[in-house]
């Protein structure tokens, strides 16, 4: 169970989950495969010279499986930090967590959200990805960064705040 299904209160439940878009997995990947392709191709290589011993040359397997472990390592270390990541708007909070083995929260109840902005780049508005910048009454602005469909996130804010602040409709029972 996730940190923001663990943290909801009686009567609230999550309307909407993201988290962080896969281009922040671009840099481990890049560098993952700069270093996996040499670490391949010396493997491969020091296997197939093994046949003739007069040519192998045992140092390039272990280049090749270390280089083949660094470039695990980056990238296992780009996953885990996209999915350290959980971003939900529930019916009553805006619930943000940041964090595997440290956490940090960012929790605002929907009535004191003051506003909520979104910041695209060119690329963002392409691929799906943006800034989130929630203003809370009395606060600074908070910045969520690289936040995986952020047009999305503020509409359901949005939607979660019009529908705390509308009254129900004459004759309609009310739910608790």
């Amino acid at each position: 169970m996730d940190y923001v299904d663990k943290s909801l209160i009686a009567g609230e439940h999550v309307v909407y989950k993201t988290g962080l878009h896969w281009i922040v997995m671009l840099g481990s990947l890049v560098m993952a495969l700069i270093l996996a392709v040499p670490g391949l191709y010396l493997l491969i290589r020091s296997l197939s010279e093994q046949k003739d011993e007069a040519a192998a040359q045992p140092w390039m397997t272990g280049v090749g499986i270390g280089l083949i472990v660094v470039a695990a390592i980056i990238f296992l270390r780009g996953l885990v930090r996209k999915n350290a990541v959980e971003m939900a708007v529930t019916n009553k909070r805006v619930i943000i967590k940041k964090g595997l083995m440290t956490r940090n929260t960012f929790e605002l109840l929907l009535s004191k959200v003051e506003s909520i902005g979104v910041e695209e780049t060119m690329a963002g508005r392409m691929f799906g990805y943006g800034t989130v910048v929630i203003h809370g009454t009395g606060g600074s602005p908070e910045p969520f960064r690289r936040m995986d469909h952020p047009v999305e996130f503020r509409r359901q804010v949005q939607q979660q705040i019009e529908d705390l602040t509308t009254p129900p409709a004459a004759g309609a029972v009310k739910t608790v």
